[in-house]
């Protein structure tokens, strides 16, 4: 479930010279809420997970990371990005994917939804449950595989699923696997909690700078652009003369653009190439699909219009995970993307390792 694409293309030339630190700016959405179809409003902003995950692994890097905003008004958090979904612990998601893997092989067209997800991500706590009850390992994990390929055929509950095996059922009671599915979902609020405090605590994202304000030359001092998503991007990003300029810029001087979930509504702001089509048309990339966006809730009430589709109408070339919500990053070029919050510690590394390869071919 973990496809990481990436293409060889030849790097261009023209990266700066010189042993200087790594520099990334950050543009994140300053948008406060976001128009439905039906003409409700709703509180948006950026997704915590795709910010901060990033930032983490480049400042691990070393690398000096600055913020800007369109308007230079501090950021806010989406309330649906802080939820539990997008925050399990990182070995749970990782033991759910090797369980899907199991079954996908023999599924002629898999379709993991965000409920599938949810629902099985207690997989790992039941699975060392089941070890604890002197079950052994691989009876425990063809029980689980068992059980979540059944849950997902004929969605069904997992939960349920599994009290009724009389193989789980005579080690492991009803209470006991409510406890499982609570433990992963408690641990999965505190890494939310977590992640606000943290951010909240980052100077950059309380006092950003304004993109206007950037010279060229002084957008050109950065190696890379990163644009998070969350459903903010959909509002402020698309069409603004700023964004245009500064994906033009780094473009022309073959720096570095990444954008994750979201975030690629930005590269909508992007100008026309000499021959009259878009900058990006004919690139590779992803972005928070069609399908995933009709799982959300705000998908449920009605975007004003979808990613993916005005990404393809533009004129770029989609790819997506072969299972929604799963780790995804496509590198064409100098663009960057990837699909979902899953996807945030993939295309961090992705950016690190071609931020690494411009400098050793820089003239």
């Amino acid at each position: 479930m973990y496809l990481l694409v990436a293409d060889a293309f030849a790097w261009p030339t023209g990266a700066r010279a010189g042993p200087q630190m790594m520099r990334i700016l950050f543009i994140l959405t300053s948008a406060r809420s976001i128009l439905l179809t039906h003409g409700s409003s709703q509180e948006t902003g950026f997704f915590a997970a795709e910010a901060l995950k990033p930032y983490d692994r480049f400042a691990a890097a070393g690398a000096e990371i600055a913020v800007a905003t369109v308007d230079g008004k501090p950021p806010r958090l989406d309330p649906y990005g802080l939820e539990p979904i997008f925050h399990y612990p990182d070995e749970d998601v990782d033991f759910l994917a090797s369980v899907t893997r199991a079954f996908m092989r023999d599924a002629e067209d898999i379709r993991i939804t965000l409920e599938h997800v949810t629902e099985l991500i207690a997989a790992r706590r039941i699975f060392e449950a089941l070890k604890g009850a002197h079950m052994r390992r691989e009876e425990a994990r063809n029980l689980i595989e068992r059980t979540a390929r059944k849950a997902w055929s004929e969605t069904a509950n997992f939960a349920l699923l599994l009290s009724s095996d009389p193989g789980i059922a005579e080690r492991l009671s009803v209470a006991q696997l409510r406890e499982c599915a609570d433990a992963v979902r408690t641990d999965a609020k505190k890494r939310s909690d977590s992640m606000r405090q943290r951010l909240s605590a980052i100077p950059q994202f309380q006092d950003p700078l304004k993109l206007s304000d950037l010279s060229d030359e002084e957008m050109l001092e950065y190696d890379a652009v990163f644009i998070p998503g969350g459903y903010g991007p959909m509002v402020d990003l698309p069409d603004n003369a700023d964004v245009c300029r500064l994906l033009r810029v780094m473009h022309d001087r073959s720096r570095v653009i990444a954008a994750l979930g979201h975030g690629p509504a930005a590269l909508l702001s992007a100008s026309h190439r000499p021959d009259g089509l878009w900058l990006f048309d004919g690139y590779r990339m992803t972005a928070f699909t069609d399908e995933e966006e009709d799982q959300t809730r705000l998908g449920k009430l009605g975007m004003p219009w979808c990613l993916e589709a005005a990404l393809k109408n533009r004129g770029a070339v989609f790819d997506d995970a072969l299972a929604a919500w799963t780790p995804h990053v496509v590198v064409d070029r100098n663009l960057i993307t990837g699909q979902n919050p899953a996807s945030a510690n993939s295309i961090a590394h992705a950016v690190l390792k071609r931020v690494a390869v411009l400098g050793r071919n820089a003239v």
